[in-house]
């Protein structure tokens, strides 16, 4: 039995524990149900309740949620504007964003879809100090994709 100031009393009959909740006007809450006595505290319940949703609340609003970006390429791109697109790609992933990079084939550019292939391909090995492939290049319709996120394994080596 614990009481409300959170200092322990010791071994007491439930009827009694209940006695001197009901004396305090609090409510007595079943702690540890499987020990062996069961431990139970005395507090006021509701604030209990507004407590724990409280940390739940801050947890949540710590835990970072990564949203997937995309980078839209073309497979007759020139290297200046894939680096461009490189460079947005690499602040993305800085943020510990997803990245998902999506090359679109017009018309007849789908009979060269190793153009694309190519250009998925000099994305991944430029970002590959600070990302890791999450799904190879394959095709959705008429267009080429490939998943990227940030890799933090490798940087938390380079500090140690």
């Amino acid at each position: 039995m614990i009481g409300a100031d959170a200092k322990q009393i010791g071994v007491i009959q439930r009827d009694e524990a209940l006695r001197l909740a009901r004396e305090q006007e609090l409510d007595l809450v079943e702690i540890a149900p499987t020990a062996n006595p069961p431990v139970a505290r005395i507090i006021d319940f509701k604030k209990f309740l507004y407590q724990e949703d409280k940390k739940r609340r801050e947890e949540k609003r710590k835990a970072k949620n990564s949203e997937t970006k995309e980078v839209r390429l073309g497979p007759f791109m020139s290297d200046n504007d894939l680096q461009v697109m490189v460079r947005r790609a690499r602040e993305f992933l800085g943020d510990g964003d997803k990245v998902r990079f999506v090359v679109k084939f017009k018309g007849r550019q789908i009979t060269r879809s190793e153009f694309g292939k190519d250009v998925l391909q000099k994305v991944i090995t430029e970002l590959a100090e600070i990302s890791k492939v999450d799904r190879e290049p394959h095709f959705e319709g008429r267009q080429m994709v490939a998943m990227l996120s940030a890799e933090r394994k490798k940087n938390d080596k380079e500090k140690n």
